[in-house]
């Protein structure tokens, strides 16, 4: 089967389909906000923010590594993109019962438990995200794909916005846990509905290269890093600049210890991450074919360093207004990320690229577990410093990455 224009247009559409039901699904287990409050109603401290952070942001691109050589060697990847979602479906489902019993449980039982299921949660995710990328790159004519990721850009910020008012309104009108409980129910069948579209997908069957054994993959990535500067300069950049979106949850967990923010305050810092994504997905959605991915990850540091100097001069009132800046932080980095690898890749090694880039999540896993620690043993100030640091040393590789307009 070839790719035509009807295809495309139908394989567009059910992308997006997956995309506003998904987003309808993100605000109620939203790694920025909800999960590091559960985390701590559940008894939680940093440190276990600092886990499940590492978990969700960072293992759960490392662990594409892992799935690459499998899903490179599958010339269609149509079943394997339904095997994750189905099995992050399930997780979302144990979770919401979970609450749904948590009043007999032990505190250090439910930690447990929450760890497990969102570690299912998190790595089918990057086990469907392969497949997600191999399948949308080559069933989606090029021409369409900016336009694409804009458009899902805006219609996924539209529908967390909306969903962003009712988990707003869950957290204040129930108590723990049914809120988290209500939460979690209501994301599985969210993410339910959004994986009917890829059962009407038309997938295109393309020949890739093949691998054979661990030791073969691990030369094969060595071979194409130092044969393709493009994507070395971009693994280093989601490795530095990724940690960009591991940051508000730490900010969840300064205003719960620091200002004593309840369920109302972290539902409206939901609410402003939300509006922060769907301004920047309008624009960059107007001017998609002015902007390049490249000046987006010069925003992405510019504003990442404002953050911490601006919760330095902020007044406690005035703290959602990082979290209106980590929205279009969070938009920004899942445009330019996902827009860079098409670029940098092809039909012929994209699931191998998808699950090389796995690899930029190293600095992203180990730094909010090392940051847990650090804000454990020396503060918050200690913290920040470092994470500054970390974000500017990407400037140099992002002004060497070499990005269409």
């Amino acid at each position: 089967m070839q790719l035509t224009k009807k295809i495309s247009v139908l394989n567009y559409n059910l992308f997006i389909w997956h995309a506003t039901f998904l987003a309808l699904a993100t605000n109620f287990i939203d790694v920025g906000t909800i999960i590091p409050a559960m985390l701590i109603d559940a008894g939680g401290s940093s440190m276990h923010i600092g886990f499940m952070t590492a978990i969700m942001l960072g293992v759960s691109k490392v662990t594409q590594l892992i799935f690459a050589p499998f899903l490179q060697n599958r010339n269609k990847k149509k079943g394997y993109l339904l095997l994750g979602i189905n099995l992050r479906i399930f997780s979302l489902a144990c979770l919401a019962l979970l609450f749904v019993y948590s009043l007999v449980l032990k505190s250090s039982f439910i930690i447990l438990i929450i760890f497990l299921l969102i570690t299912i949660f998190s790595v089918s995710g990057s086990f469907a995200n392969i497949s997600y990328v191999d399948i949308l790159g080559k069933s989606v004519l090029e021409s369409k794909r900016k336009s694409f990721f804009s458009m899902k850009q805006i219609v996924s910020s539209i529908g967390v916005l909306i969903s962003a008012f009712f988990a707003r309104k869950m957290l204040i009108a129930y108590s723990y846990p049914a809120n988290y409980a209500l939460l979690f129910f209501i994301a599985a069948f969210s993410l339910l509905i959004a994986s009917l579209a890829f059962w009407h997908l038309k997938e295109i069957k393309a020949d890739g290269m093949k691998l054979y054994g661990i030791i073969n993959f691990a030369k094969t990535i060595i071979k194409e890093v130092r044969n393709n500067k493009n994507l070395a300069n971009y693994l280093i950049i989601i490795n530095t600049l990724g940690i960009s979106i591991t940051l508000l949850p730490f900010l969840v967990s300064y205003a719960k210890e620091i200002l004593y923010a309840g369920n109302e305050e972290i539902g409206n810092y939901l609410i402003f991450k939300v509006i922060g994504s769907v301004i920047i997905g309008a624009v960059l959605f107007y001017f998609s074919k002015k902007v390049s991915y490249k000046n987006m990850f010069y925003l992405i540091i510019i504003l990442s360093v404002m953050i911490p100097v601006l919760l330095v001069l902020l007044p406690a009132p005035w703290y959602f207004i990082l979290f209106f800046i980590g929205g279009i932080i969070f938009a920004l980095t899942q445009i330019a990320n996902s827009g860079v690898l098409l670029e940098v890749s092809s039909n012929h090694n994209r699931a191998l690229y998808t699950g090389i880039t796995g690899a930029g999540g190293i600095i992203p896993t180990l730094f909010p577990i090392v940051g847990g620690w650090i804000i454990g043993q020396f503060g918050y100030t200690t913290f920040f410093i470092l994470f500054i640091a970390i974000i500017i040393t990407s400037l140099y590789f992002v002004y060497h990455l070499n990005c269409k307009k």
